[in-house]
């Protein structure tokens, strides 16, 4: 099984910021990516504005090591989902440790692949329209890259066939393609295991396509049972699509599955499986490099306590926050901060304060203390109750964790990677 090579981070580090971005100091001079860990900022100090979103640089890397140690123990491997940072540099980090491809959801997000160099991608989303179909197909004419997609049924797939007339990939690199498994109620996929194999054996005999494997997403799924029913299709698909030699010889066999919240679940199910040929059990998980203080903790709790699989020393920790000022303590119980709806995620749940600091006073930031909780979000402000007794005054400083990684990146096109010191050792630079 192939890994993929580091991207080209130096292409990166070359990208202009605008002076205007959020997050950069009210005067900061014309920067380049590369030129902002060099500035010698640190958020403590006062020298970022707030609100700002910082990542902390060990603890991003520790839960990056964590997921590659887990995969490679139980037969696995990663290719994370892109869109959850769309940050090239922490792609690069994840392929560092070993990640396999880097999946992706919309094209504009598979040309920022393109343009830094990962040379494997997933779209766990099947093409439609002619643009973005034949995108897909442009895509292949580069020098060694691997792109697959999904497919769920005739029609979509016709759309993809019309696209390899249009667009004829190179010889030996065809559009792989996974064939979706999905659910009653759910999103795309599937409904029945005999609509799968009739679009698996189309496209195993369609000009410029091949059949790259089966995949579900299961996260929408309520509870552990239900994702395991749908994971199990996805095994029970591939068994067949083998017995049948729908597979090309030579090409990989992959089955998939979404895995952030279940990623335990995967790995059991597959594992559980004797495939006639050696398979690649894909996991797709986005949100374990940053994980969160709210949902995704929450499930990696009960992973802990349930799976049967061989976890690595050590855990997933929350990497991700988003510090603001105390505006105002305007009546007993209720403090206002500096930050809102544009600057952190919402919806898996209200913001966590975690810690709080006093810039001049305190050395260190210290735990919140119980009783202060946050109520309610406007744009740019933040609504928190507090105890009687809360040490917070005005001009103090509060870090937040969150809820959903995928909604507090999109609010940001630069987020700052920061020592334990919160130190600013580099910008990460997005493309939402």
């Amino acid at each position: 099984m192939a890994l993929i090579p580091r991207l080209d981070l130096a292409a990166l580090d070359r990208q202009p910021l605008d002076p205007l971005t959020k997050g950069l100091p009210f005067d900061a001079p014309q920067l380049t990516v590369g030129e902002v860990g060099q500035q010698g900022w640190n958020v403590l100090k006062g020298d970022m504005p707030l609100p700002l979103a910082v990542i902390r640089q060990e603890v991003v890397r520790a839960n990056s090591q964590w997921m590659s140690a887990f995969t490679g123990d139980n037969d696995l491997v990663i290719a994370p989902h892109g869109k959850t940072t769309m940050s090239p540099a922490l792609f690069d980090l994840q392929v560092a440790d070993g990640a396999w491809a880097i999946t992706v959801a919309t094209v504009q997000q598979l040309s920022v692949c393109v343009r830094f160099g990962v040379k494997r991608v997933l779209i766990a989303n099947q093409p439609v329209g002619t643009q973005a179909i034949d995108a897909c197909f442009r895509a292949l004419q580069g020098d060694g890259f691997e792109l697959y997609c999904l497919a769920d049924g005739l029609p979509g797939l016709q759309l993809l066939a019309d696209g390899a007339k249009r667009n004829p990939p190179p010889k030996g690199n065809p559009l792989r393609v996974l064939v979706e498994i999905g659910f009653l109620g759910g999103r795309t996929g599937a409904r029945t295991r005999e609509q799968a194999m009739e679009v698996a054996r189309v496209v195993a005999s369609t000009p410029g396509l091949v059949l790259g494997g089966f995949e579900c997403f299961e996260g929408l799924l309520p509870t552990p049972e239900a994702a395991d029913g749908l994971i199990d299709d996805v095994a029970a698909l591939a068994v067949s699509a083998l017995a049948e030699g729908l597979f090309r010889d030579g090409q990989p066999v992959v089955v998939s599955a979404g895995g952030s919240a279940f990623f335990d679940r995967v790995g059991t199910r597959f594992n559980q499986v004797a495939f006639a040929r050696p398979v690649v059990k894909v996991l797709r998980s986005g949100c374990y490099l940053t994980h969160d203080s709210i949902s995704y903790a929450a499930a990696f709790e009960r992973i802990i306590n349930d799976t049967s699989l061989k976890l690595p020393e050590g855990r997933l920790e929350a990497a991700l926050e988003v510090w603001a000022y105390v505006q105002s303590r305007p009546e007993d119980g209720r403090t206002v901060l500096t930050m809102g709806k544009r600057d952190i995620s919402f919806d898996a749940g209200m913001p966590v304060p975690l810690r709080w600091f006093r810039p001049g006073r305190m050395t260190r930031p210290e735990a919140m203390p119980a009783g202060h909780t946050v109520v309610a979000l406007n744009d740019q402000h933040c609504h928190m109750t507090t105890p009687a007794d809360s040490p917070l005054e005005a001009g103090d400083m509060v870090a937040f964790g969150i809820g959903h990684p995928c909604t507090t990146f999109d609010k940001w096109q630069m987020l700052v990677l920061v020592d334990e010191d919160y130190g600013v050792t580099a910008a990460l630079k997005t493309f939402f």
